[in-house]
């Protein structure tokens, strides 16, 4: 049976050892609402009790109604500082300046919510000392399934390792909020989008082939086309000279 409490432990100590490395004061994460902002936000808050989520709604109806009540539910629940910085005026004004410059596409207008919480983040730890936290997990990272200089963009990250389904497991023992848990993932780019329907493979397929090296022949096919597709999302960008 898997340790959970060591684990955690483990988790805590490298995120104190970080803080202390950075001589940053305080932490802050982007709490979407979802699992892996809950969990990046308990093991935050068991480390350092300056931990500040920020709630950024941004366009969608999920975001400002089912995202925020959750997102508020796990602050509550585990005493995570909470502040909301409403993106959607700010997505807008962004969104009509560049088309005087160019014909956005879906992708490129999807990625900048991701983009404009990443400024936001920043912002609050430049001005406060504070480091921000990673909230992506492996699973998605394999796929490529977050946004360059987005939420890919973070000082550390202590849920990095996991798949989907580990972080099922350590929100189950920590008694995360089950609405948390229950719920289809999605990143919230626009109103009815998943993560498994964006992608067309569910995340039990993809942490299959991760544990195992195997899943049905047709998702192996998508997982791979994914990853090679985002491999540059992975590496540093290319610098001339080295």
């Amino acid at each position: 049976m898997r340790d959970y409490r060591a684990e955690t432990e483990k988790r805590v100590a490298f995120i104190r050892e970080t803080l202390k490395e950075s001589r940053a004061r305080g932490l802050v994460f982007g709490n979407s609402g979802g699992k892996d902002a809950a969990l990046t936000g308990i093991l935050c808050k068991l480390a350092c009790e300056d931990t500040l989520g920020l709630i950024m709604p941004c366009d969608s109806e999920r975001n400002l109604g089912e995202d925020y009540q959750d997102a508020l539910a796990v602050s509550e629940q585990f005493g995570i500082g909470s502040r909301t910085v409403f993106l959607t005026v700010t997505a807008a004004a962004l969104r009509f300046a560049l088309g005087e410059a160019a014909e956005l596409t879906a992708a490129a207008i999807n990625n900048i919510a991701p983009r404009l919480r990443m400024a936001a983040l920043y912002a609050v730890a430049a001005s406060e000392n504070r480091l921000v936290a990673g909230t992506g997990n492996a699973s998605e990272r394999y796929m490529g399934y977050f946004t360059k200089w987005g939420d890919g963009a973070f000082d550390f990250n202590p849920i990095a390792d996991l798949t989907v389904t580990e972080v099922y497991g350590f929100l189950e023992h920590l008694g995360a909020p089950q609405k948390i848990i229950g719920k289809a993932p999605s990143a919230g780019l626009y109103d009815g989008q998943t993560d498994e329907g964006e992608m067309g493979v569910t995340y039990k397929s993809i942490d299959e082939f991760l544990f195992s090296g195997e899943c049905p022949s047709a998702d192996m096919e998508i997982i791979t086309r994914f990853h090679r597709a985002s491999e540059h999302k992975r590496n540093p960008p290319r610098v001339y000279g080295e």
